[in-house]
């Protein structure tokens, strides 16, 4: 079942660095990785690989940080960026 979760917001430079952390702990290899600008709308999207499975990532002004994928990926990806964000510096 594909699930979508908004990590928080896409302005969030730590946040980003932890989701990618959290992808290379679980081995996603990166299959694309596009930016866009429309205006003042500005997109981000990064679509990676984990355990033979698609999650895409992606930042968009005004809605967030989400992942979007199988619900077992996207789950333990959340958890490990929960994990990150609460680490001591």
């Amino acid at each position: 079942m594909t699930k979508t979760v908004i990590l928080g917001p896409e302005y969030d430079q730590d946040l980003r660095n932890a989701v990618m952390d959290a992808m290379r702990q679980r081995g996603a290899v990166i299959a694309s990785q596009n930016w866009t600008v429309a205006g003042s709308q500005e997109w981000d999207r990064v679509v990676a690989t984990i355990a033979g499975r698609d999650a895409t990532i992606e930042a968009e002004t005004y809605i967030g940080l989400s992942i979007t994928g199988d619900e077992e990926i996207v789950d333990q990806i959340a958890e490990c960026v929960a994990l990150l964000k609460r680490a001591p510096l």
